[in-house]
């Protein structure tokens, strides 16, 4: 029913564009584009969808575990495997190359199909679906509202599982079988756990939790394909004065942003209030690029999604969007520490998906 939805508005969108074909690339990597036109969730090697004129769609696959598992998925979608998957579109692109072709993101297809000597040419229709990605329909915002369910129970489970003497991968693999339990075929994870040393997160290693540290992570489960995204910070033991304090501060930016999210906004401003806050706090270095990425960003069928939470991005925010606010970033005193809250907007502001207090744990 939801991809059907979604393809009903991606026909339309293509309609009132002028493009009358489109062909979209995804890989395991970032399989949203890919995912919103065929429905299927890519694991490994190239997928190509492609949107034909009469409103047909065509996934091509390079492997062949892949397009077996398509053939049982996917529904209304036609499958071929294509070990040479850029000549095998290609190939097909050439019977439809009187019409106006769309390409999303363009920037990522093979250079064969972009090449200008090909009988067809590709417009940038990446936009065209970014705009789709962005702002979701009601079912996909109620997909991601039970995501965040049960990103906030896994969150429950994390803390019960963050014993001194654990390695880090130990600890993952208890939030990872939780999730599976769920249903939630897919979450986007990454840890920190130590001191002042400690200058952001990465992957699970064998490092083993001390008391004392504190232990950061982001839990990112999925449901129905889309992400919601949860932040944290905890320390097994007793916080000490400084890491409460810092923790105010990052409680106090993430407040601010959230309360700066409403339509006609731009991402720039909810970056400036978050970062604002920092200043304050003569902090204004650590919310450059040198020690964090970004404030936060969309969430939908990819993790980390446009748009970009930064005071360099125009993106005006739109009622449906789906955004993580988190003011993510090392504090000198402290080490790396986290907290964020995934948001919809709506015509009055935010609404918050996200369940669980932001607090510093203790553990």
């Amino acid at each position: 029913m939801l991809a059907q939805e979604r393809r009903n508005r991606l026909r339309q969108a293509m309609a009132q564009a002028g493009i009358e074909a489109l062909i979209v690339y995804g890989n395991s990597w970032q399989a949203d584009y890919l995912r919103y036109v065929t429905d299927f969730p890519i694991l490994e090697g190239h997928g190509i969808g492609i949107v034909a004129p009469d409103g047909s769609i065509e996934l091509f696959l390079d492997s062949a575990a892949e397009a077996e598992r398509a053939e049982v998925e996917t529904a209304e979608v036609k499958v071929s495997l294509a070990p040479d998957i850029a000549r095998a579109v290609s190939a097909r692109l050439d019977r439809i190359a009187n019409h106006r072709i769309g390409a999303a993101p363009l920037g990522f297809m093979p250079k064969l199909l972009a090449d200008a000597a090909r009988s067809y040419k590709l417009d940038d229709g990446t936009a065209l679906v970014d705009k789709l990605l962005m702002l979701k329909l009601p079912a996909e915002i109620d997909a991601m509202r039970r995501a965040a369910k049960i990103a906030d129970e896994g969150y429950v489970i994390f803390r019960k599982a963050a014993v001194p003497g654990r390695m880090q991968y130990e600890l993952i693999a208890e939030i990872e079988a939780f999730f599976r339990r769920q249903g939630c075929p897919d979450n986007f994870m990454i840890i920190g756990s130590g001191g002042k040393d400690v200058t952001s997160m990465a992957p699970p290693s064998e490092r083993r939790l001390v008391r004392g540290d504190l232990v950061t992570t982001e839990l990112t489960p999925a449901i129905d394909g889309y992400f919601a995204q949860i932040c944290r910070t905890m320390v097994l033991g007793k916080a000490n004065a400084a890491q409460r304090q810092a923790h105010a501060v990052y409680r106090e930016a993430l407040e601010a942003g959230i309360a700066t999210v409403r339509p006609g906004v731009t991402a720039a401003q909810v970056a400036k209030a978050e970062n604002d806050v920092f200043r304050k706090y003569g902090l204004g270095d650590y919310v450059t690029n040198k020690y964090t990425r970004v404030r936060g960003h969309g969430l939908g069928l990819f993790t980390d999604t446009k748009p970009h939470i930064l005071e360099d991005v125009d993106t005006v925010l739109e009622e449906g969007m789906t955004l993580i606010v988190h003011p993510n970033t090392y504090h000198p005193e402290v080490g790396y520490m986290v907290l964020g809250d995934t948001v919809v907007v709506t015509k009055n502001g935010a609404e918050v998906l996200c369940g669980t207090p932001r607090e510093l744990f203790e553990v």
